[in-house]
């Protein structure tokens, strides 16, 4: 995810460096908190079940094996409309991008323990409360300005 403009002094000049060691050479090209490899398009579910190709196996949302579930190979080949069973749920396809987050919301702090390389998925689960502070703050800030100049 890019830095917001008015963001960008926060960070060091070596950003985009510190930001490759972390995601490539710390963790390996992977997501710390899933699993799920970067660039690559990876199956999943909506849920945070995703199939993880190289292992040949579905994980859930923490990375941890699942054993229950049929591939997507199976799931394909299985009858959509048996009487009495649900249908599987729809396969979606999404791309994984590796993006350096901070752990305590703090773009100055740039302590490898308060670094994470995470995906997508869990970056936004992880900024979530984050996230919904600034939309209140912002919010609260445009009706500000309406009462004032409006």
């Amino acid at each position: 995810m890019p830095i917001a403009r008015d963001q960008r002094w926060l960070y060091p000049i070596d950003w985009r460096e510190l930001s490759a060691w972390l995601r490539f050479e710390r963790a390996g090209g992977r997501c710390e908190r899933c699993g799920r490899p970067h660039g690559r398009d990876v199956l999943h579910l909506g849920d945070g079940r995703w199939w993880d190709e190289a292992a040949a196996r579905w994980r859930d949302a923490r990375g941890r094996v699942l054993r229950r579930l049929a591939s997507p190979a199976e799931r394909l080949r299985a009858a959509p409309g048996l009487p009495g069973l649900a249908p599987p749920p729809a396969l979606r396809v999404t791309r994984v991008v590796l993006a350096a987050a901070h752990l305590n919301h703090d773009p100055g702090d740039n302590r490898p323990r308060n670094l994470a390389a995470l995906c997508q998925r869990c970056h936004l689960g992880h900024d979530r409360a984050e996230h919904r502070r600034r939309r209140w703050r912002n919010a609260f800030h445009r009706r500000a300005r309406a009462d004032l100049f409006g």
